[in-house]
Order: structure tokens, then sequence, then C-alpha cells
């Protein structure tokens, strides 16, 4: 799918991209980028449909190279092309590969007659014509050698823990402080996401920082996520109110947030960005925009829904809950239009009972619990093409002398907490001769 957001740690006020030269061999073709002064870069990739891109965003950088000029001959590499820049300041440049192979990043200083570089390595072999044959030619087309097949990758979930840093969010009679909870919320379903082999989970914020909210979804947006959970404990006036809840985006800021999509041009870059090899120019049709944005919107707004519910019943066996079923509202950290997103209140915090259980280690492990329960059963029944949580079978295993739940995942490269919730289990106590479905990758 995407590999990890990667970014330069030094940043200059200007910079210019002056050339691009393009090596093929049989070990893999390289990418250089010439540019006047160090690059300040980022990189993504998309690998879920096809063709399959490297995007590089050189920021703080303006391009002299035309790159329909550039000429090259590679099986691995297809096309260099610009593309329309999720910023101003910032030159984008695409590299559409013929397969789904992550590729080495890394800048290089000045160093024997040349300035600075950033170098793309794609792996992969490129085919010369045979030395000894007559009829070969350079100009005959070549097989590429790389793999078309693209291997089945995790679910990205984004998990926010909301307030940090100069935000503490709502304060609890004793002095908790919401964003402390979140965070610790947060990190326990992480946790329990990564330990599961068909999961991967990207956080808002590691730590006590203050984060954006839009910075937030933008994260999650460019990480590519399949879904996004952010993560509050309620307060009201008065003690009375203690249970949880899950909210999803009203109907009237889904409008809103999709003029601000279309108005905005980072956003819209990012939200079309799946697709964004169909439109053609920088100048796309703006009917064609809203168009892929009301898809998006419509989809992601069900599943947020379907999977509310589901959230609601797995926090409903651990914890009491304020709302029974999805509520709606105007939240800004819900305004994706292409990933089911979903807020969860975790209780009252101003409830001094149920402050003291969302600060108890137990308690927020039951609440991971059941968070990570909801969202993996959400996606086997909406499984995501070409994931490995959808290509998922099922074994049925009996419990021997000695076998513990770690010892059986490890026997079926499963997981501890995918098997626990597969079979309903509250604990990692099985007995002899228990018959248990074990979740298997394909």
């Amino acid at each position: 799918m995407v590999g990890s957001l990667v970014t330069s740690t030094q940043v200059f006020a200007s910079n210019t991209l002056e050339n691009v030269r393009v090596w093929p061999s049989a070990e893999r073709t390289r990418i250089v980028f010439d540019l006047a002064h160090e690059p300040n870069y980022t990189y993504f990739t998309i690998f879920d449909n096809t063709p399959y891109r490297v995007v590089v965003d050189f920021h703080q950088t303006q391009s002299q190279k035309d790159l329909r000029a550039l000429e090259f001959r590679s099986d691995v590499l297809r096309v260099v092309r610009t593309s329309s820049p999720p910023r101003s300041g910032t030159h984008r440049v695409v590299l559409e590969i013929a397969s789904a192979t992550a590729p080495e990043v890394f800048p290089l200083p000045p160093a024997n007659g040349s300035g600075h570089r950033l170098v793309v390595d794609i792996p992969g072999a490129t085919a010369r014509p045979a030395a000894s044959s007559p009829t070969s030619t350079a100009e005959e087309p070549r097989t590429p050698r790389t793999a078309e097949i693209l291997p089945p990758r995790q679910l990205v979930i984004a998990i926010d823990a909301g307030h940090g840093g100069r935000d503490p969010g709502s304060i609890g009679p004793a002095g908790t402080q919401e964003k402390s909870v979140t965070l610790a919320v947060a990190q326990k379903l992480a946790q329990r996401i990564n330990a599961d082999p068909g999961m991967r989970a990207v956080l808002t914020r590691s730590g006590d920082q203050t984060v954006p909210l839009a910075q937030r979804t933008s994260l999650a947006r460019r990480e590519r996520a399949d879904f996004f959970v952010s993560l509050h404990a309620d307060a009201f006036t008065n003690a009375q109110p203690r249970g949880a809840s899950v909210w999803v985006l009203s109907a009237r800021r889904s409008e809103t947030e999709l003029g601000r999509a279309l108005e905005n041009k980072e956003r819209l870059s990012e939200e079309l960005i799946d697709v964004e090899h169909v439109l053609q120019d920088n100048d796309a049709d703006p009917f064609l925009n809203r168009t892929l944005l009301d898809m998006f919107r419509d989809s992601s707004m069900a599943g947020g829904y379907e999977a509310a519910e589901i959230l609601l019943d797995h926090l409903g066996r651990v914890t009491n809950l304020h709302r029974r079923r999805p509520e709606a509202a105007s939240f800004a950290v819900l305004n994706s239009l292409r990933t089911p997103s979903v807020l969860v209140e975790l209780g009252f915090i101003s409830n001094p009972q149920k402050e003291r259980l969302l600060i108890n280690a137990r308690h927020q492990d039951r609440l991971a619990d059941a968070l990570y329960e909801g969202i993996r059963e959400y996606f086997l029944r909406n499984p995501v093409e070409n994931t490995i949580l959808a290509q998922t079978d099922i074994r049925t295993h009996v419990v021997a002398s000695g076998e513990s739940l770690s010892v059986i995942a490890r026997r079926y490269g499963s997981s501890v907490e995918a098997i626990r919730t597969q079979n309903n289990l509250r604990s990692n106590t099985i007995r002899v001769g228990q018959r248990l479905e074990i979740p298997v990758a394909r």
C-alpha cells in the first residue's frame, strides 16, 4: 500500500530543481534529481491501485526542467511527470513504476563535480537486447521482469488521541486531564492493532504534543488510512452523565467539508491522489472533481455509521453507554471525504466514578480491546480488496496440553488478539480440548 512518510530535516527558503537523470541497470533504475541546494522533500507511495506510483514533493522548490523532454528506457520506470502540487512553493514529481516495489530514497551532498542530489532507486532489472542477435535493436519492446501481482497489504488505521500539548481537553473533578486519558487508550489500541498481522496503526500524536485539527486528518489522508478513529473523554456541567458514545459526521458538515475540499488546493490534492492519474492535467474538470469526491464521501459516511454501530456494541460489553445509537455532529476532526471516520467519547471525565475508571489501566485495556475488536469486525464484514484481512481463512484448532494462545498464534502465523476476537475470549485463559477458530492469512 503506502510507505511511511519520510521527511528531510533541513529547510531552505528557496531551491531549484535543475536536472533529472535516469540510469537503468541490471539491479535497479536510479533517478537522480540535481538541485541547487540540499533537498527539502517528502515522499510516499501509492500501491493500492494502478499505475503504481512514487510521489516526491520538493518543498520550497521551483523547477527548470521540462520532464516531457526526459528520455530513458527502463522496464522498471514507466513515466516521470509532474503533478498538481499540494501547496504553493512545492514541486511534485510522480514516478509511475512497473510493480509495487518499495523505493530507496536518499539525498547526496556535493561530490566529484556534482552538486546536491536526491536519489530514488527503484529495484528491478532492465532487460537489454542480446548482442549476438542480428535482429535486436534499441527500439525492441522489453518484457518487464518485475512482478505485476500486488501482494496483499495491511489495513492502515489512523488513531487520533484528542487534545494534547497546550490543550488539556476536559478536566475531571480530581484533576485528570482528557489529553492523558486519550493518549493512554490510543497507545494501547495501537499496540493491539500492530500485533494483528493484517493491520498497521498510525498515531496522530505519540506524546504530549499540540497537533492542529487539520494536521490530524491530513496525516490520515497522506498515510492512505483505511479508517480514522478519534478518542475523547466527554464532560458535562454536572456529574450525572457517565457513559460512552460514538459520533459520526453530520450530513450538513459533510456538505461543508466537500465545498472546502474543492476550494482548498492542498486538501483536494490529498483527497484525489488515488485518482489523480485520470485527471489529465493541473486544470482538471471541477465537475469531475466533485463527482469523485461525492463518491468518496457517500462511501465513507456509510462506512463510518456502520462502524459506529459495531463499536457501540463492543463498548457496551465493557462499559455503560450514554447513547446506544451513533450520534451525528459537526466535528471538524471527522472531515475526511474518503475514509470512514468516527469519534469515540470513552466516558464522562466529569463524573467522579468514571474519572477513576478512565485512569485505571485495566479499564483502559478493556476499552482498547473493545475498539480493536470492533474495528476488526467492521473490516471482516466489509473486506477491503487486496488486504491481508480480506484474504483470511479460518482454521479449527483443538487445544492440547501445555498450549497457550501465544504458542497457537505463532504456529498459525496469527496473533493472540485476532484469536481472542474471533472466539469472543475475554482473557488469555484456554482449556485443554477447547475448540478455537484461528484466523490465518492465505
